[in-house]
């Protein structure tokens, strides 16, 4: 046997125990800026770990982290071609990370745990994600409502649930949103089991959009529509309301099927007929405007923006065919208050019995004869005799 074929089977010989998948033991012979140069512990074989498969930091400096005679444990990815290469294999250390990474995910996947793992970069469609291998947050998972902005979730931390994992194409699927909205089923029924359409709880404005305010309560996020911000028109939410702002809210719905509770701001209030009618009581006499006529009757503003109505019974005491026969828009009157209804905002109004009180005052003696009266002598009628008479003497 030439001289050749022993050198060929005794290399043999030497690399039996490193065959490409299996993990070795290396020890770093030279370290390179590009890759370092292993040797198989106790097998005779020398190969190469070139940067990206050392370390998934593009910037990092292997003489940094590295030096000759470390050890450590290397996946045997293939053997080199070529007669330059002599026969080495090429080894890493981060796909053995990414194998070892992956069996304990496999784990976590089918016990339905979560994984923490921290944010590396953004790319195209979602966020790149070390959870001991690369994985990935598609931007549609990453929370329960829409997110625009990647950037400020690089280098943050979080929780994460596992949507999908295929080891064999080095495929890992993270969701936030998943784990978000089993927070807030959590967090729904806690605050929700607390909670009773009518009452009255402070909040944190959390959230503002064009079509209302969302305001945290208990942990849970409740809407206040648009409409249930202010008595007052209102063109957007922001224009009265800025978030971490803390306010009165009042439950009017809670909806268990689509985990939703309806908040409104307005209605812990008091409401612009509230604040009219505050002052105003039955049997009061006040002057008013005419603002719409009716075959019913007519329409009287006594306050600003608040209508009472005068039914075509209370318009006059005379017999009434058409309100417009007696009244005009825009004409001032006098008018009773009759009743004030708030659950309806409804207020009656009578003109007639302004007429009919006027015509009682009048068979009553005035106010201003007793107090002559008061205070004049028995003799003194309130006027000298001299004053009725005294040219008459003088004749």
């Amino acid at each position: 046997m030439s001289d050749n074929s022993n050198q060929f089977l005794d290399a043999l010989k030497q690399m039996q125990g490193v065959e490409v998948g299996s993990i070795v033991e290396v020890e770093v012979l030279n370290v390179e800026d590009g890759q370092l140069t292993v040797g198989v512990v106790n097998e005779g074989v020398e190969g190469i770990i070139i940067k990206r498969e050392f370390t998934a930091d593009r910037n990092a400096n292997l003489q940094s982290l590295v030096k000759p005679g470390d050890k450590f444990k290397a996946l045997v990815l293939r053997k080199a071609g070529g007669d330059k290469e002599n026969g080495e294999f090429f080894f890493s250390v981060t796909r053995l990370k990414e194998r070892e990474a992956y069996s304990e995910l496999e784990k976590v996947y089918a016990e339905g745990n979560t994984v923490e793992g921290v944010v590396t970069g953004a790319v195209r469609g979602g966020l790149l994600v070390d959870v001991g291998t690369r994985g990935f947050l598609p931007a549609s998972l990453i929370s329960n409502r829409y997110v625009s902005d990647l950037k400020p979730y690089i280098g943050k931390k979080m929780n994460l649930k596992i949507t999908e994992i295929d080891p064999n194409k080095n495929r890992l699927i993270l969701s936030r949103k998943d784990l978000i909205e089993e927070e807030r089923e959590e967090a729904f029924e806690s605050v929700a089991n607390q909670l009773v359409v009518g009452d009255t709880i402070e909040g944190k404005v959390s959230r503002l959009t064009g079509f209302g305010a969302f305001i945290n309560v208990g942990g849970v996020d409740g809407l206040v529509h648009i409409s249930e911000i202010s008595y007052k028109h209102i063109d957007k939410p922001s224009d009265v309301l800025k978030v971490g702002q803390e306010v009165k809210v009042k439950v009017i719905g809670i909806d268990d099927d689509r985990r939703r509770i309806s908040l409104s701001i307005k209605q812990t209030l008091p409401s612009p007929f509230e604040e009219a009618t505050s002052e105003l009581h039955e049997g009061d006499i006040i002057d008013g405007e005419v603002k719409s006529l009716t075959s019913f009757g007519a329409f009287i503003e006594v306050a600003s923006g608040i209508q009472g109505l005068v039914h075509v019974s209370e318009i006059s005491n005379k017999r009434v065919e058409k309100p417009s026969d007696f009244l005009k828009v825009g004409q001032t009157v006098k008018v009773k208050v009759l009743g004030i209804d708030p659950s309806d905002k409804r207020i009656s109004l009578s003109i007639k019995q302004t007429e009919s009180d006027n015509k009682s005052n009048e068979s009553r003696p005035r106010h201003e004869d007793n107090v002559a009266k008061k205070y004049m002598s028995d003799g003194d009628n309130g006027f000298a005799l001299g004053d009725l008479i005294g040219d008459q003497l003088k004749d």
